[in-house]
């Protein structure tokens, strides 16, 4: 009996998503919410500097105060003494959630077939229990803009937070139509086209481009006119940039296409955002003339060309930034998006700073995102997204203690740690000859 009741408990367990898997022998098995004080930590804003021996009362997903001689009536007290409180970093554009192993289709949704897609929502296709989510939160990283790729107009990126169980649960109030924009450069170092070949394709994407554009002109001018219409989501999903609904993140690396990309936007009248900007540092001047706010990386990355330093591409956002570029960082992964913080700091190292490179992946992306009033820095009201760790959480020695994603307390495991935790002391062990 024993035997059948632990084979049907099993079962149960192999049905519950990542979450409620979380950690099964620890002190809780899944996020939990309610009402936490977290005492005596130093308290870096990111907004308002850095506050020592100050408490943070989170209630009811948001946190409610911060200072010193809080009560604690009805609160789960969290002594936090020699410790740090940060906001949870945001990594603005990943894959996360949308591929699970790379190797097989049935779990990749991250590109639609067509080269019109705007349409293709990246929240709908949300895997709320996929792995990586559980490995990325533990890292600090609470918040990423997931981004769907392929074609020209991809689909609609959007903000999620990692933690949910379902997609809309997760979202954080941001969504971008992407627009890969045309290169007119070589593909890569085996792209064997002629210069004429080159070119000529780019200009045949760049009409392709301005032709789908008018189309969406004039489909939002005959919505206006009240005529009816025939069903055509991309049209329609375009048409809501040009209405200024939602804004278009163009994704673009190429100095020239930089430039381009500039020119090409000048009096749209339309929220934009530059995405990749590889080679901004070349053209920096030009971006932050024309104010478009940024989104970079990966800083962990080769340069885009063979005759540049090794450190061209670490170096790029501060060069970006100290030309009046409002520069937020990115990853570009599904898996590996726990890397954003080392990616942070070779920014930080490389001419950003420490300063800047933090806020590159708090506040800033969430005021490119237009949601700084709901995330990126320690503040009374704001959605409670915070980590609690030993140190700096650029740095690689610091250790990442607490998360709390929305109020709730994540639990600190995943795969990963799972697996290293189960082989650690392995029973049995080797066998002896």
């Amino acid at each position: 009996m024993n035997r059948i009741l632990k084979t049907f408990c099993a079962s149960l367990l192999a049905l519950l998503p990542v979450e409620a898997m979380a950690q099964i022998d620890g002190e809780f098995v899944k996020p939990r919410s309610g009402k936490f004080l977290l005492q005596n930590a130093t308290v870096v804003t990111v907004t308002k500097g850095t506050l020592t021996n100050t408490s943070v009362l989170i209630e009811n997903g948001k946190i409610a105060q911060v200072g010193t001689g809080i009560s604690s009536a009805g609160a789960e007290v969290i002594d936090c003494t020699g410790m740090f409180i940060y906001p949870g970093m945001i990594d603005s554009g990943t894959r996360l959630g949308l591929v699970e192993v790379s190797s097989v289709p049935e779990t990749v949704d991250y590109e639609e077939v067509g080269n019109v897609t705007p349409n293709m929502q990246a929240l709908t296709t949300v895997n709320p229990n996929s792995e990586a989510i559980g490995v990325t939160r533990v890292s600090g990283v609470t918040t990423v803009l997931t981004v769907p790729t392929g074609g020209l107009f991809s689909g609609t990126a959007a903000l999620i937070n990692l933690n949910g169980y379902t997609p809309d649960q997760m979202y954080g109030g941001y969504k971008a139509v992407v627009m890969n924009f045309p290169s007119s450069g070589r593909r890569g170092r085996f792209d064997r086209r002629s210069d004429e070949d080159i070119k000529k394709e780019a200009e045949k994407a760049m009409k392709e481009a301005n032709e789908i554009w008018e189309n969406a002109k004039n489909y939002l001018a005959l919505k206006k006119s009240g005529a009816e219409l025939q069903y055509y989501p991309e049209m329609d999903q375009l048409s809501k940039v040009i209405s200024g609904e939602l804004p278009l993140l163009i994704v673009v690396d190429a100095a020239s296409d930089i430039q381009n990309a500039i020119k090409w936007v000048e009096g749209k009248n339309i929220k934009v955002v530059f995405s990749g900007v590889a080679e901004g540092w070349r053209v920096a001047d030009e971006i932050a003339k024309a104010g478009i706010p940024v989104i970079t990386g990966p800083v962990q990355e080769l340069p885009t060309r063979q005759s540049d330093r090794y450190d061209t591409p670490y170096a790029n956002a501060g060069k970006m930034a100290k030309a009046g570029v409002k520069v937020a960082l990115r990853t570009d992964e599904e898996e590996n998006v726990r890397n954003l913080p080392f990616h942070a700091a070779f920014a930080a190292a490389y001419g950003l700073g420490k300063e800047e490179a933090l806020k590159a992946v708090t506040i800033n992306p969430a005021e490119i995102f237009g949601v700084a009033d709901q995330y990126g820095s320690v503040e009374a009201g704001k959605r409670a997204n915070l980590i609690v760790s030993t140190g700096d959480p650029l740095e690689t020695r610091t250790q990442i203690i607490h998360v709390f994603i929305d109020g709730y307390r994540v639990p600190m495991s995943n795969r990963h740690i799972r697996l290293y935790q189960e082989f650690l002391e392995r029973s049995p062990g080797l066998k002896a000859n």
